[in-house]
């Protein structure tokens, strides 16, 4: 079960923390058999096609005091939950039915070595069959809260 979820920033100088809700939801979710490094692989690819998705939910680069940049991140937090297989298929069956932005990552995908093929083993797959390993959705806070039911936040 998901909870909602405030980012509090207070900047340097600033009496008053900003206390900030958001309108949509960026979660992953990860099949709770994974070694960690899979979960850490996995996260990172799906967080990128939400990313590549949705450009606006970028924020600002940033700077040190130094003066050194970095890149932008996601100006949102990132909830990342695990569940069963068959609770992320569960998942991925609302996320479909929602016409939620979703992002997949199967089983078949750790035996490939490039994107060419990693789209090629999922399109081998009819979509009620797909292997899934793991999920991100992108969409209102309430759909991805509905989406994600059978699910628990990853400790």
């Amino acid at each position: 079960m998901s909870r909602t979820y405030k980012t509090g920033h207070t900047a340097p100088g600033d009496d008053q923390g900003m206390d900030r809700r958001f309108d949509t939801k960026i979660a992953i979710v990860l099949r709770d058999d994974l070694e960690t490094w899979q979960r850490l692989n996995v996260t990172a690819f799906l967080a990128s096609g939400i990313a590549a998705a949705f450009p606006q939910i970028i924020g600002e680069p940033y700077e040190d005091a130094d003066g050194t940049p970095y890149l932008a991140v996601f100006g949102q937090p990132v909830l990342v939950f695990e569940g069963s297989k068959e609770a992320i298929t569960e998942a991925h069956a609302r996320a479909v039915r929602r016409e939620a932005a979703t992002a997949v990552f199967t089983s078949d995908m750790f035996r490939t070595g490039n994107d060419d093929d990693n789209r090629a083993v999922v399109r081998a797959v009819g979509r009620d069959h797909l292997d899934l390993v793991g999920l991100a959705v992108h969409a209102p806070r309430n759909a991805v809260d509905k989406i994600l039911k059978g699910t628990h936040l990853h400790r």
